[in-house]
């Protein structure tokens, strides 16, 4: 299995690696910083380094199909090839897993303001959305106002691991009706933001909300009756 090195420590934009396979899927690394795309977080981007200076640019990151627990590193179609025991140093786009970082955990602010169940989430370098299961109205400049408050309270933001039986016993911290926290590993991720949120994620996320920044509501749209979309982007920035 590849070891998740952004797990403990998203904060880390380079590591050593070793090429363990390259196949249709991708390039599979013993350990890596690349996040793969899953629970509605984009992968990320970036490059593979070879020893003699090669540089492989990868396009994305996703679950091996195949080969469960490891990561494929997608390469760019024009990227040179690899070899099975090759060393590599594999170096993340900062800038767009910065973007993912800030967008995620103001995703987990938004939770924090609307208590009710999450039906859909996508979250990339652009943009992000949650979409509420509920039927009641929201306003965005109420919104955009919350969150502002959040990230002005500088409230850290922490992971940690509970078990499994810990869930069990507290079904409430899940809050996504669409992606469930993975079960078999006798242990859950999960993500805390102090006096503020609490749930399952396996995500990568700012150290505080002061570092989420200027994150607003672009856009809510009612997509079903039973359905609220909040669309949140990044504020502007003030001209110089």
């Amino acid at each position: 299995m590849t070891d998740e090195l952004f797990r403990e420590d998203a904060t880390l934009q380079t590591c050593e690696a070793t090429v363990l396979a390259v196949d249709e899927a991708g390039i599979v690394l013993d350990r890596t910083v690349f996040y793969p795309q899953g629970g509605g977080q984009a992968g990320d981007a970036g490059e593979l380094v070879s020893a003699d200076g090669h540089r492989v640019s990868i396009v994305d990151a996703r679950k091996h199909k195949d080969r469960a627990g490891d990561i494929a590193h997608v390469p760019a179609a024009d990227a040179p090839s690899l070899r099975v025991g090759d060393r590599v140093t594999a170096r993340i786009d900062t800038a767009r897993r910065l973007a993912h970082m800030r967008f995620h955990t103001a995703t987990h602010l938004l939770c924090a303001l609307v208590p009710h169940p999450v039906d859909g989430c996508s979250i990339t370098a652009g943009y992000a959305r949650l979409d509420f299961h509920m039927n009641e109205p929201l306003d965005k400049e109420t919104l955009t106002q919350g969150i502002a408050r959040f990230v002005a309270a500088a409230h850290p933001v922490r992971h940690r691991w509970i078990s499994e039986a810990e869930l069990d016993v507290n079904p409430q911290l899940v809050r996504s009706m669409s992606v469930q926290p993975p079960r078999g590993l006798g242990r859950v991720r999960v993500l805390e933001i102090e006096g503020v949120d609490l749930q399952p994620c396996g995500g990568t996320h700012v150290a505080n909300t002061a570092d989420v920044g200027g994150v607003i509501v672009t856009k809510i749209e009612k997509k079903s009756a039973m359905t609220r979309r909040v669309v949140l982007g990044f504020a502007p920035l003030n001209p110089s």
